[in-house]
Protein backbone atom coordinates (compact mmCIF):
# COMPACT_ATOMS: atom_id res chain seq x y z
CA UNK A 1 0.00 0.00 0.00
CA UNK A 2 0.99 3.65 -0.73
CA UNK A 3 0.24 6.99 -0.34
CA UNK A 4 1.11 9.65 -2.90
CA UNK A 5 -1.82 12.57 -1.80
CA UNK A 6 -2.24 13.28 1.79
CA UNK A 7 -5.91 14.75 2.41
CA UNK A 8 -7.31 16.73 5.71
CA UNK A 9 -9.08 14.14 6.35
CA UNK A 10 -6.84 11.47 6.87
CA UNK A 11 -4.55 14.19 8.50
CA UNK A 12 -7.21 14.87 11.04
CA UNK A 13 -6.67 11.30 11.84
CA UNK A 14 -3.28 11.73 12.15
CA UNK A 15 -3.32 14.36 14.61
CA UNK A 16 -5.77 12.10 16.62
CA UNK A 17 -3.23 8.92 16.91
CA UNK A 18 -0.64 11.16 17.46
CA UNK A 19 -2.41 12.76 20.45
CA UNK A 20 -3.52 9.12 21.37
CA UNK A 21 -0.35 8.06 21.38
CA UNK A 22 1.35 11.56 23.57
CA UNK A 23 -1.08 10.58 25.87
CA UNK A 24 -0.73 7.25 26.41
CA UNK A 25 3.07 7.98 27.08
CA UNK A 26 2.75 11.34 28.81
CA UNK A 27 4.01 10.23 32.51
CA UNK A 28 7.11 8.98 30.81
CA UNK A 29 7.90 11.95 29.36
CA UNK A 30 6.97 13.91 32.73
CA UNK A 31 9.77 11.12 34.45
CA UNK A 32 12.22 12.56 31.68
CA UNK A 33 12.54 15.70 33.22
CA UNK A 34 16.47 16.45 34.76
CA UNK A 35 15.63 17.81 37.89
CA UNK A 36 14.86 15.05 40.50
CA UNK A 37 11.85 17.55 41.58
CA UNK A 38 8.06 16.78 41.93
CA UNK A 39 7.69 18.77 38.78
CA UNK A 40 8.22 17.28 35.90
CA UNK A 41 5.57 18.31 33.47
CA UNK A 42 6.78 18.19 30.26
CA UNK A 43 4.69 15.20 29.62
CA UNK A 44 1.85 16.85 30.74
CA UNK A 45 2.24 20.36 29.30
CA UNK A 46 2.21 18.55 25.71
CA UNK A 47 -0.44 16.45 26.00
CA UNK A 48 -2.82 18.75 26.93
CA UNK A 49 -1.07 21.37 24.00
CA UNK A 50 -1.59 18.28 21.61
CA UNK A 51 -5.16 17.38 22.85
CA UNK A 52 -6.03 21.09 22.68
CA UNK A 53 -5.09 20.57 18.92
CA UNK A 54 -6.71 17.17 18.29
CA UNK A 55 -10.10 18.27 19.66
CA UNK A 56 -9.89 21.43 17.45
CA UNK A 57 -9.75 19.18 14.38
CA UNK A 58 -11.66 16.83 15.06
CA UNK A 59 -14.58 19.51 14.25
CA UNK A 60 -13.49 20.21 11.08
CA UNK A 61 -15.64 18.67 8.09
CA UNK A 62 -13.58 19.87 5.56
CA UNK A 63 -11.47 17.26 3.50
CA UNK A 64 -8.93 20.79 2.75
CA UNK A 65 -5.66 19.90 4.17
CA UNK A 66 -4.68 23.49 4.96
CA UNK A 67 -7.98 23.90 6.74
CA UNK A 68 -7.15 21.35 9.28
CA UNK A 69 -3.80 22.61 8.98
CA UNK A 70 -5.12 26.49 10.40
CA UNK A 71 -7.44 24.76 13.01
CA UNK A 72 -4.58 22.38 14.47
CA UNK A 73 -2.50 25.59 14.01
CA UNK A 74 -5.29 27.35 16.30
CA UNK A 75 -6.37 24.47 18.28
CA UNK A 76 -2.20 24.46 19.49
CA UNK A 77 -1.96 28.08 20.16
CA UNK A 78 -4.78 28.73 22.45
CA UNK A 79 -4.23 25.73 24.38
CA UNK A 80 -0.26 25.52 24.66
CA UNK A 81 1.22 24.99 28.23
CA UNK A 82 5.22 25.78 29.06
CA UNK A 83 8.45 25.88 26.79
CA UNK A 84 7.42 22.25 25.38
CA UNK A 85 3.45 22.60 24.59
CA UNK A 86 4.66 26.37 23.18
CA UNK A 87 7.42 24.82 21.07
CA UNK A 88 4.96 22.13 19.72
CA UNK A 89 2.43 24.81 18.93
CA UNK A 90 5.04 26.78 17.19
CA UNK A 91 6.09 23.47 15.18
CA UNK A 92 2.68 23.13 13.54
CA UNK A 93 1.93 26.36 13.25
CA UNK A 94 4.90 26.73 10.84
CA UNK A 95 3.42 23.21 9.06
CA UNK A 96 0.13 24.75 8.97
CA UNK A 97 1.62 27.95 6.76
CA UNK A 98 3.29 25.81 4.44
CA UNK A 99 -0.12 24.28 3.58
CA UNK A 100 -2.44 26.81 4.48
CA UNK A 101 -3.53 27.32 0.41
CA UNK A 102 -3.49 23.61 -0.01
CA UNK A 103 -6.56 20.57 -0.86
CA UNK A 104 -3.78 17.61 -0.58
CA UNK A 105 0.01 17.70 -0.24
CA UNK A 106 2.55 15.60 -1.78
CA UNK A 107 5.71 14.08 -0.08
CA UNK A 108 7.55 16.80 -1.11
CA UNK A 109 4.86 19.29 0.14
CA UNK A 110 5.03 17.20 3.46
CA UNK A 111 8.02 17.17 4.13
CA UNK A 112 8.63 21.10 3.16
CA UNK A 113 5.93 21.82 5.90
CA UNK A 114 8.09 19.68 8.22
CA UNK A 115 10.70 22.24 7.47
CA UNK A 116 8.82 25.07 7.62
CA UNK A 117 7.45 24.26 10.88
CA UNK A 118 10.91 23.99 12.29
CA UNK A 119 12.23 27.45 11.12
CA UNK A 120 8.79 28.70 12.78
CA UNK A 121 9.91 26.96 16.12
CA UNK A 122 13.48 28.19 16.10
CA UNK A 123 12.54 31.98 15.41
CA UNK A 124 9.99 31.63 18.57
CA UNK A 125 12.62 30.94 20.50
CA UNK A 126 14.97 33.82 22.43
CA UNK A 127 18.08 31.29 22.48
CA UNK A 128 17.64 28.03 20.89
CA UNK A 129 19.36 25.36 22.80
CA UNK A 130 20.51 22.03 20.69
CA UNK A 131 19.51 18.62 21.97
CA UNK A 132 15.97 19.17 22.80
CA UNK A 133 13.19 19.05 20.85
CA UNK A 134 13.77 21.22 18.83
CA UNK A 135 17.18 19.22 17.66
CA UNK A 136 15.02 16.30 17.02
CA UNK A 137 12.43 18.51 15.17
CA UNK A 138 15.35 19.57 12.65
CA UNK A 139 17.06 16.44 12.17
CA UNK A 140 13.69 14.57 11.81
CA UNK A 141 12.54 17.35 9.26
CA UNK A 142 15.90 17.92 7.34
CA UNK A 143 15.99 13.87 6.62
CA UNK A 144 11.93 14.11 5.35
CA UNK A 145 13.79 16.83 2.45
CA UNK A 146 16.19 14.40 1.62
CA UNK A 147 14.26 11.34 1.32
CA UNK A 148 11.27 13.27 -1.10
CA UNK A 149 13.95 14.11 -3.35
CA UNK A 150 13.31 10.45 -4.33
CA UNK A 151 10.46 9.37 -2.29
CA UNK A 152 7.13 10.13 -3.67
CA UNK A 153 5.20 7.38 -0.99
CA UNK A 154 3.96 9.51 2.14
CA UNK A 155 3.86 6.11 4.01
CA UNK A 156 7.60 5.80 3.82
CA UNK A 157 8.60 8.86 3.64
CA UNK A 158 7.24 9.06 7.50
CA UNK A 159 9.09 6.24 8.54
CA UNK A 160 12.07 7.88 7.74
CA UNK A 161 10.71 10.81 9.63
CA UNK A 162 10.19 8.98 12.36
CA UNK A 163 13.51 6.48 12.39
CA UNK A 164 15.89 10.13 12.61
CA UNK A 165 13.79 11.42 15.01
CA UNK A 166 14.39 8.55 17.06
CA UNK A 167 17.91 8.83 16.37
CA UNK A 168 18.39 12.55 16.99
CA UNK A 169 16.63 12.05 20.01
CA UNK A 170 19.06 9.51 21.52
CA UNK A 171 21.67 11.75 20.47
CA UNK A 172 20.48 14.84 22.63
CA UNK A 173 22.78 13.96 25.68
CA UNK A 174 25.57 14.23 23.65
CA UNK A 175 24.61 18.26 22.89
CA UNK A 176 23.49 18.80 26.58
CA UNK A 177 25.71 17.63 29.20
CA UNK A 178 23.35 17.37 32.02
CA UNK A 179 21.34 15.05 30.07
CA UNK A 180 24.29 12.70 30.33
CA UNK A 181 25.31 13.35 33.70
CA UNK A 182 21.69 12.18 34.45
CA UNK A 183 21.39 9.19 31.89
CA UNK A 184 18.02 10.66 30.13
CA UNK A 185 17.46 11.84 27.02
CA UNK A 186 15.47 15.15 26.28
CA UNK A 187 11.94 15.11 27.71
CA UNK A 188 10.52 17.29 24.83
CA UNK A 189 12.00 15.58 21.82
CA UNK A 190 10.52 12.39 23.23
CA UNK A 191 7.44 13.75 23.78
CA UNK A 192 7.88 14.74 19.84
CA UNK A 193 8.69 11.66 18.61
CA UNK A 194 5.31 10.22 20.51
CA UNK A 195 3.66 12.82 18.37
CA UNK A 196 5.18 11.42 15.14
CA UNK A 197 4.83 7.39 15.47
CA UNK A 198 1.48 8.30 16.19
CA UNK A 199 1.25 9.67 12.64
CA UNK A 200 3.01 7.11 11.21
CA UNK A 201 0.69 4.17 12.88
CA UNK A 202 -2.59 6.47 11.27
CA UNK A 203 -0.64 6.53 7.99
CA UNK A 204 0.24 2.23 8.35
CA UNK A 205 -3.93 1.88 9.14
CA UNK A 206 -2.73 0.66 13.30
CA UNK A 207 -5.04 2.15 15.53
CA UNK A 208 -3.75 3.63 18.90
CA UNK A 209 -6.22 3.00 21.70
CA UNK A 210 -6.09 6.09 24.33
CA UNK A 211 -5.16 3.85 27.59
CA UNK A 212 -7.69 4.65 30.27
CA UNK A 213 -5.27 4.93 33.30
CA UNK A 214 -3.93 7.97 31.58
CA UNK A 215 -6.51 11.16 32.66
CA UNK A 216 -7.45 12.53 29.46
CA UNK A 217 -7.22 16.48 28.89
CA UNK A 218 -11.06 16.48 29.93
CA UNK A 219 -10.34 14.62 33.10
CA UNK A 220 -6.97 16.97 33.55
CA UNK A 221 -9.20 20.35 33.91
CA UNK A 222 -12.67 18.57 34.90
CA UNK A 223 -14.46 20.23 31.57
CA UNK A 224 -17.31 17.75 32.46
CA UNK A 225 -18.77 21.00 33.79
CA UNK A 226 -20.07 22.95 30.78
CA UNK A 227 -21.11 26.01 30.95
CA UNK A 228 -23.23 25.39 27.55
CA UNK A 229 -25.34 23.18 29.02
CA UNK A 230 -26.10 24.78 32.44
CA UNK A 231 -29.27 27.21 31.17
CA UNK A 232 -30.81 24.03 30.18
CA UNK A 233 -31.82 22.25 33.45
CA UNK A 234 -32.53 23.62 37.04
CA UNK A 235 -30.50 24.02 40.25
CA UNK A 236 -32.43 21.55 42.06
CA UNK A 237 -31.98 18.88 39.72
CA UNK A 238 -28.12 18.70 40.61
CA UNK A 239 -28.40 15.27 42.31
CA UNK A 240 -24.99 15.48 43.73
CA UNK A 241 -24.38 19.35 44.71
CA UNK A 242 -20.52 18.96 45.72
CA UNK A 243 -17.62 19.08 43.21
CA UNK A 244 -15.05 17.53 45.71
CA UNK A 245 -11.34 17.07 44.28
CA UNK A 246 -7.88 16.56 46.93
CA UNK A 247 -4.82 14.20 46.51
CA UNK A 248 -3.85 11.77 49.21
CA UNK A 249 -0.32 11.10 49.81
CA UNK A 250 0.46 7.29 50.57
CA UNK A 251 1.95 6.84 54.43
CA UNK A 252 4.77 4.88 54.28
CA UNK A 253 5.78 4.24 58.06
CA UNK A 254 1.96 3.80 59.46
CA UNK A 255 1.41 0.04 59.74
CA UNK A 256 -2.48 0.88 60.21
CA UNK A 257 -2.81 2.44 56.76
CA UNK A 258 -4.77 -0.38 54.41
CA UNK A 259 -2.87 -1.71 51.06
CA UNK A 260 -3.96 0.48 48.24
CA UNK A 261 -5.83 -0.49 45.40
CA UNK A 262 -6.81 1.33 42.73
CA UNK A 263 -10.01 -0.60 41.91
CA UNK A 264 -11.20 -0.71 45.39
CA UNK A 265 -10.84 2.79 45.94
CA UNK A 266 -12.59 3.68 43.00
CA UNK A 267 -15.95 1.03 43.71
CA UNK A 268 -16.44 2.28 47.43
CA UNK A 269 -15.89 5.44 46.37
CA UNK A 270 -18.61 5.30 43.29
CA UNK A 271 -21.07 4.78 46.37
CA UNK A 272 -21.01 8.50 46.87
CA UNK A 273 -21.39 10.21 43.97
CA UNK A 274 -21.08 10.20 40.34
CA UNK A 275 -18.31 12.09 38.40
CA UNK A 276 -15.87 10.12 39.46
CA UNK A 277 -11.94 10.36 38.58
CA UNK A 278 -9.40 8.26 40.46
CA UNK A 279 -5.79 8.62 39.46
CA UNK A 280 -3.06 7.02 41.26
CA UNK A 281 0.50 6.50 41.25
CA UNK A 282 2.90 4.62 43.39
CA UNK A 283 2.65 8.29 45.55
CA UNK A 284 -0.45 9.82 45.45
CA UNK A 285 -3.74 9.47 44.05
CA UNK A 286 -5.87 12.41 42.90
CA UNK A 287 -9.58 12.35 43.14
CA UNK A 288 -13.06 14.27 41.55
CA UNK A 289 -15.93 13.04 42.60
CA UNK A 290 -19.74 15.07 42.51
CA UNK A 291 -21.28 14.05 46.15
CA UNK A 292 -23.94 15.69 48.68
CA UNK A 293 -21.03 14.02 51.41
CA UNK A 294 -17.76 15.42 51.14
CA UNK A 295 -16.55 15.20 54.35
CA UNK A 296 -17.17 11.30 54.58
CA UNK A 297 -15.21 11.29 51.33
CA UNK A 298 -12.35 12.95 52.39
CA UNK A 299 -12.37 10.63 55.65
CA UNK A 300 -12.70 7.27 53.91
CA UNK A 301 -9.31 9.30 51.79
CA UNK A 302 -7.29 9.87 54.97
CA UNK A 303 -7.82 5.87 55.87
CA UNK A 304 -4.60 5.42 53.14
CA UNK A 305 -2.95 8.88 54.18
CA UNK A 306 -2.39 12.28 54.22
CA UNK A 307 -4.57 14.82 52.48
CA UNK A 308 -3.50 17.49 50.66
CA UNK A 309 -4.71 19.83 47.56
CA UNK A 310 -8.27 19.52 48.57
CA UNK A 311 -11.28 22.08 46.83
CA UNK A 312 -14.85 21.90 47.38
CA UNK A 313 -17.13 23.95 45.45
CA UNK A 314 -21.03 24.02 45.71
CA UNK A 315 -22.44 23.26 42.37
CA UNK A 316 -25.58 24.50 42.80
CA UNK A 317 -24.59 27.84 43.92
CA UNK A 318 -22.16 27.88 40.79
CA UNK A 319 -24.99 26.91 38.73
CA UNK A 320 -27.11 29.94 40.09
CA UNK A 321 -24.54 32.00 39.27
CA UNK A 322 -23.85 30.57 35.83
CA UNK A 323 -27.49 31.14 34.66
CA UNK A 324 -27.47 34.62 36.63
CA UNK A 325 -24.40 35.33 34.61
CA UNK A 326 -25.78 34.16 31.05
CA UNK A 327 -29.06 36.22 31.53
CA UNK A 328 -26.99 39.56 32.62
CA UNK A 329 -25.31 38.99 29.10
CA UNK A 330 -28.68 38.69 27.28
CA UNK A 331 -29.79 42.42 28.71
CA UNK A 332 -27.66 45.56 28.22
CA UNK A 333 -25.44 46.44 31.37
CA UNK A 334 -22.66 48.51 31.33
CA UNK A 335 -19.23 48.06 30.63
CA UNK A 336 -16.90 48.35 33.36
CA UNK A 337 -14.40 51.10 32.87
CA UNK A 338 -11.40 50.61 31.30
CA UNK A 339 -8.44 51.00 33.88
CA UNK A 340 -4.71 52.70 32.66
CA UNK A 341 -3.19 49.58 34.09
CA UNK A 342 -3.84 45.73 34.43
CA UNK A 343 -1.28 43.67 36.07
CA UNK A 344 -1.71 39.84 35.71
CA UNK A 345 0.48 37.12 37.52
CA UNK A 346 0.51 33.70 38.12
CA UNK A 347 1.15 32.27 41.24
CA UNK A 348 1.23 28.31 43.09
CA UNK A 349 -0.75 28.54 46.14
CA UNK A 350 -3.55 30.83 47.49
CA UNK A 351 -1.58 32.24 49.83
CA UNK A 352 0.96 33.19 47.29
CA UNK A 353 -1.99 34.17 45.04
CA UNK A 354 -3.29 36.38 47.66
CA UNK A 355 0.33 37.78 48.52
CA UNK A 356 0.61 39.27 44.65
CA UNK A 357 -3.07 40.70 44.89
CA UNK A 358 -2.50 42.59 47.99
CA UNK A 359 0.47 44.36 46.60
CA UNK A 360 -0.92 45.14 43.25
CA UNK A 361 -2.10 42.43 40.71
CA UNK A 362 -5.62 42.67 39.52
CA UNK A 363 -5.60 39.40 38.34
CA UNK A 364 -3.67 36.00 39.75
CA UNK A 365 -3.76 32.79 37.08
CA UNK A 366 -3.22 30.07 39.12
CA UNK A 367 -0.45 27.48 37.97
CA UNK A 368 3.12 26.84 38.52
CA UNK A 369 5.39 24.26 38.10
CA UNK A 370 2.68 21.05 37.21
CA UNK A 371 0.31 23.07 35.64
CA UNK A 372 1.42 25.53 33.19
CA UNK A 373 -1.33 28.37 32.51
CA UNK A 374 -2.12 27.86 28.71
CA UNK A 375 -1.82 30.65 26.14
CA UNK A 376 -5.80 30.62 26.46
CA UNK A 377 -5.57 31.13 30.05
CA UNK A 378 -3.62 34.52 29.76
CA UNK A 379 -5.24 35.31 27.04
CA UNK A 380 -8.81 35.05 29.30
CA UNK A 381 -6.90 37.35 31.69
CA UNK A 382 -6.10 39.88 29.66
CA UNK A 383 -9.81 40.54 28.32
CA UNK A 384 -10.91 40.27 32.04
CA UNK A 385 -8.31 42.45 33.19
CA UNK A 386 -9.98 45.23 30.89
CA UNK A 387 -6.72 47.88 30.93
CA UNK A 388 -4.88 50.03 28.11
CA UNK A 389 -1.94 48.50 29.19
CA UNK A 390 -1.10 45.10 30.28
CA UNK A 391 2.07 43.82 32.21
CA UNK A 392 2.34 39.75 33.29
CA UNK A 393 4.97 38.09 35.64
CA UNK A 394 4.90 34.10 35.14
CA UNK A 395 7.05 33.93 38.02
CA UNK A 396 8.29 30.59 36.68
CA UNK A 397 10.79 30.07 33.08
CA UNK A 398 8.41 27.35 31.78
CA UNK A 399 5.46 29.82 31.66
CA UNK A 400 7.45 32.91 29.62
CA UNK A 401 6.98 31.32 26.43
CA UNK A 402 3.32 30.44 26.65
CA UNK A 403 2.49 34.69 28.28
CA UNK A 404 4.53 35.89 25.49
CA UNK A 405 2.43 33.95 22.52
CA UNK A 406 -0.60 35.10 24.65
CA UNK A 407 0.71 38.93 24.61
CA UNK A 408 0.81 38.22 19.96
CA UNK A 409 -2.17 36.97 19.70
CA UNK A 410 -4.50 40.10 21.07
CA UNK A 411 -4.60 43.65 20.59
CA UNK A 412 -3.75 45.81 22.88
CA UNK A 413 -0.51 46.96 24.64
CA UNK A 414 1.02 43.67 26.43
CA UNK A 415 4.42 43.32 28.27
CA UNK A 416 5.59 40.04 29.66
CA UNK A 417 8.41 40.58 32.63
CA UNK A 418 10.32 37.75 32.33
CA UNK A 419 10.09 36.75 36.03
CA UNK A 420 11.15 33.17 36.77
CA UNK A 421 10.58 32.96 40.24
CA UNK A 422 7.96 33.82 42.95
CA UNK A 423 10.27 36.11 44.43
CA UNK A 424 11.34 37.84 40.99
CA UNK A 425 7.55 38.33 40.34
CA UNK A 426 7.19 40.05 43.84
CA UNK A 427 10.13 42.53 43.84
CA UNK A 428 9.13 43.68 40.06
CA UNK A 429 5.68 43.82 41.23
CA UNK A 430 6.85 46.10 44.01
CA UNK A 431 8.99 48.21 41.33
CA UNK A 432 5.98 48.82 39.79
CA UNK A 433 5.05 53.01 39.13
CA UNK A 434 1.41 53.50 37.57
CA UNK A 435 2.38 57.28 36.78
CA UNK A 436 5.00 56.56 34.34
CA UNK A 437 4.72 54.97 30.43
CA UNK A 438 4.40 51.41 29.81
CA UNK A 439 7.83 50.95 28.12
CA UNK A 440 9.73 52.64 31.26
CA UNK A 441 7.96 50.74 33.51
CA UNK A 442 8.86 47.25 31.51
CA UNK A 443 12.68 48.46 31.82
CA UNK A 444 11.82 49.65 35.57
CA UNK A 445 10.32 45.73 36.47
CA UNK A 446 12.61 44.07 34.31
CA UNK A 447 15.58 45.76 36.27
CA UNK A 448 14.16 44.91 39.39
CA UNK A 449 14.06 41.13 38.58
CA UNK A 450 18.29 41.01 39.26
CA UNK A 451 17.80 42.62 43.07
CA UNK A 452 16.46 39.49 44.92
CA UNK A 453 17.44 35.73 45.59
CA UNK A 454 15.44 32.44 45.05
CA UNK A 455 15.84 29.24 47.47
CA UNK A 456 13.47 26.45 47.01
CA UNK A 457 13.13 23.66 49.26
CA UNK A 458 11.42 20.49 47.69
CA UNK A 459 12.17 17.00 47.49
CA UNK A 460 13.81 14.50 45.19
CA UNK A 461 11.64 11.97 43.20
CA UNK A 462 14.24 9.68 41.90
CA UNK A 463 17.45 8.91 42.91
CA UNK A 464 20.42 10.64 41.13
CA UNK A 465 23.58 12.46 40.89
CA UNK A 466 23.78 15.85 39.57
CA UNK A 467 26.30 18.81 39.87
CA UNK A 468 28.27 16.40 41.94
CA UNK A 469 25.16 15.52 44.33
CA UNK A 470 24.45 12.53 45.53
CA UNK A 471 20.29 12.44 45.74
CA UNK A 472 17.97 9.71 47.33
CA UNK A 473 14.65 9.80 46.41
CA UNK A 474 12.49 11.53 48.57
CA UNK A 475 15.61 13.11 49.92
CA UNK A 476 14.82 16.95 50.71
CA UNK A 477 16.87 19.68 48.41
CA UNK A 478 17.60 23.12 48.41
CA UNK A 479 18.01 24.88 45.33
CA UNK A 480 19.61 28.26 44.64
CA UNK A 481 18.64 30.18 42.18
CA UNK A 482 17.78 26.93 39.88
CA UNK A 483 20.89 25.10 40.93
CA UNK A 484 20.63 21.84 43.94
CA UNK A 485 22.88 23.37 46.35
CA UNK A 486 22.41 21.21 49.36
CA UNK A 487 20.73 17.66 50.00
CA UNK A 488 19.53 15.82 53.41
CA UNK A 489 16.81 13.66 54.30
CA UNK A 490 15.77 16.65 57.10
CA UNK A 491 13.88 19.37 55.98
CA UNK A 492 14.32 22.14 58.33
CA UNK A 493 18.37 21.29 58.05
CA UNK A 494 18.35 21.86 54.39
CA UNK A 495 16.65 24.71 54.44
CA UNK A 496 19.41 26.13 57.46
CA UNK A 497 21.96 25.20 55.32
CA UNK A 498 20.77 26.52 52.32
CA UNK A 499 20.08 29.76 53.67
CA UNK A 500 23.75 30.02 55.01
CA UNK A 501 25.03 29.55 51.63
CA UNK A 502 22.65 32.24 50.28
CA UNK A 503 22.56 35.03 52.74
CA UNK A 504 25.55 37.74 52.38
CA UNK A 505 26.94 40.53 54.26
CA UNK A 506 24.85 42.72 51.38
CA UNK A 507 21.33 41.18 52.96
CA UNK A 508 18.73 42.83 54.69
CA UNK A 509 15.24 40.76 54.35
CA UNK A 510 14.13 37.90 53.82
CA UNK A 511 10.63 36.72 53.43
CA UNK A 512 9.85 33.07 53.86
CA UNK A 513 6.58 31.55 52.28
CA UNK A 514 5.95 28.34 53.75
CA UNK A 515 3.93 25.52 51.50
CA UNK A 516 0.99 22.57 52.53
CA UNK A 517 3.86 20.47 53.94
CA UNK A 518 5.44 22.77 56.12
CA UNK A 519 4.57 21.78 59.80
CA UNK A 520 4.08 25.47 62.34
CA UNK A 521 6.93 23.95 64.74
CA UNK A 522 9.32 23.60 61.45
CA UNK A 523 8.57 27.24 60.38
CA UNK A 524 9.38 28.67 64.05
CA UNK A 525 12.57 26.90 64.17
CA UNK A 526 13.69 28.01 61.28
CA UNK A 527 12.55 32.03 61.97
CA UNK A 528 14.58 31.44 65.59
CA UNK A 529 17.65 30.12 63.58
CA UNK A 530 17.56 33.06 61.12
CA UNK A 531 17.11 35.35 64.14
CA UNK A 532 20.29 33.48 65.98
CA UNK A 533 22.70 33.19 63.68
CA UNK A 534 21.91 36.15 60.80
CA UNK A 535 20.48 38.62 63.64
CA UNK A 536 20.96 41.52 61.33
CA UNK A 537 18.12 40.11 58.84
CA UNK A 538 14.48 41.31 59.02
CA UNK A 539 12.42 38.22 58.48
CA UNK A 540 8.77 37.92 57.24
CA UNK A 541 7.08 35.23 57.01
CA UNK A 542 3.96 34.39 54.74
CA UNK A 543 1.61 31.31 54.57
CA UNK A 544 2.08 30.61 50.90
CA UNK A 545 0.00 27.38 50.97
CA UNK A 546 1.95 26.53 47.80
CA UNK A 547 2.17 22.61 46.78
CA UNK A 548 5.77 20.44 46.28
CA UNK A 549 7.75 23.55 47.71
CA UNK A 550 7.93 23.52 51.40
CA UNK A 551 9.73 26.54 51.83
CA UNK A 552 10.41 29.84 49.06
CA UNK A 553 12.82 32.34 49.98
CA UNK A 554 13.26 35.63 48.76
CA UNK A 555 16.35 37.48 50.16
CA UNK A 556 17.41 41.06 49.10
Amino acid sequence: MSLTKLSGERFIKMVIQGSKNLANHSKLVDALNVFPVPDGDTGTNMNLSMSSGAKEVSNVTSDHIGKVGKSLSKGLLMGARGNSGVILSQLFRGFATAIEHKESINSVEFAEAFASGVKTAYKSVMKPVEGTILTVAKDAANRGLSAAEHETDIILLMEEIVKEARSSLSRTPELLPVLKEVGVVDSGGQGLVFVYEGFLAELKDETIIQSSTIPTMTELINAEHHKSIQSHMDTEDIEFGYCTEFMVKFSEDNQDTPSFSQEQFRNDLSAHGDSLLVVADEEVVKVHIHTEEPGEVLSYGKRYGSLINMKIENMREQHSNIVNTTEEIIQPREVAQQKPYGIISVAMGSGIADLFKSIGAHSVIEGGQTMNPSTEDFVNAINEVNADNIIILPNNKNIILAAQQAATVVEGNVVVIPSKTVPQGMVSLLAFNPTIELTQNEQLMTDALSGVKTGQVTYAIRDTNIDGLDISKNDFMGINDGKIDVTNEDKVAVAKELLDNMIDEDDEIITILFGEDAAEDEVEELVSYIEAQHSEIEVEVHNGKQPLYSFVFAIE
